[in-house]
């Protein structure tokens, strides 16, 4: 039987969303009601940058470093929007308030948008934002969570560096989504990436690190600089942890002691099984059980919290 979808099921029925609050057009409205046109380059070309923060408890974390990323992604690829940081801030803060959510996937857009003679020339094109809050979702479920997820590392090519600049977070996915087909095509749950010279890059919408003989590494070329991947560095400095970023063979990645993922959908979360070998003994890793801990206390300290007023 095939592991994916029947087409039957895929195409029939109405298309449905999460609960979930957007901005666009200067308004706010249900995330069911947030649709962008046909001829936006963000859609036709993927001609766009966006970041995605969440909220824990009520609660921005380290939202600052989001923004810092978001405002310098459209300064490289010549975009603007008519807010300033302030003003960006404040709509997604009432996004998440208005939806009610107490944990909350937010995910801020800027895209090309269109012209109106439909040129090919991007500086005619009248760039657009849009923002919207929904339920707070991680990369791994809570069973994965328990026993770690199983990866699969791909055939695929993570793209080049010299071709699109992955320090501006983009919709570039092609790459990722097949690596994605072939880790379901052997039984495993999600993909790691390689790099154009053979070591390991990064998975879709997270970063990666190995442990070996109590020492942290993560790639560190032709990958996005993780939000959550910061705090990893953050958290290691302050227990004297040493954590570094460096080129990762393939070899050394399916050796490693621990390995785990980062993102800001899911914080830290284990790997215990890679192209259907176990990783270590199998079994979560105490340092990444420790890292984790650590992780979600810093969600407490007032120093990386933005607290949303609710109605």
């Amino acid at each position: 039987m095939s592991q994916y979808p029947e087409l039957s099921t895929r195409h029939s029925g109405p298309q449905t969303s999460p609960p979930g609050v957007a901005f666009m057009d200067d308004q706010y409205l249900p995330i069911s009601e947030a649709k962008i046109s046909v001829l936006d380059y963000g859609f036709l070309h993927s001609d766009a940058t966006y970041d995605v923060a969440h909220v824990w408890n009520g609660a921005f974390f380290r939202l600052n470093d989001h923004l810092d990323r978001f405002f310098a992604g459209m300064e490289k690829l010549h975009m603007s929007i008519p807010y300033d940081r302030a003003q960006v801030i404040e709509i997604l803060c009432n996004c998440v308030a208005l939806s009610g959510f107490q944990k909350a996937y937010v995910e801020f857009i800027c895209t090309r948008g269109s012209s109106p003679s439909f040129s090919r020339d991007p500086r005619e094109a009248v760039n657009r934002f849009i923002a919207f809050a929904i339920p707070f979702s991680s990369v791994a479920n809570g069973e994965q969570m328990a026993r770690g997820m199983h990866v699969a590392v791909a055939d695929i090519v993570r793209i080049s560096p010299q071709s699109v600049d992955p320090t501006v977070k983009n919709y570039h996915w092609l790459d990722l989504v097949q690596g994605i087909y072939q880790a379901y095509d052997r039984g495993a749950e999600t993909t790691i990436l390689v790099d154009s010279r053979g070591n390991i890059a990064e998975g879709p919408g997270y970063n990666i690190f190995i442990i070996r003989d109590g020492v942290l590494s993560t790639p560190d070329y032709g990958v996005l600089m993780g939000i959550t991947r910061k705090t990893v560095f953050d958290i290691c400095a302050a227990i004297g942890m040493k954590c570094e970023a460096r080129d990762v063979p393939v070899d050394e990645f399916k050796a490693a002691d621990e390995v785990f993922i980062t993102s800001t959908a899911g914080g830290v979360m284990p790997v215990t099984r890679i192209d259907n070998l176990p990783v270590g003994a199998g079994t979560v890793g105490a340092i990444t059980k420790q890292l984790t801990e650590n992780y979600w206390q810093m969600h407490e300290s007032d120093r990386h919290r933005t607290t949303i007023s609710y109605p």
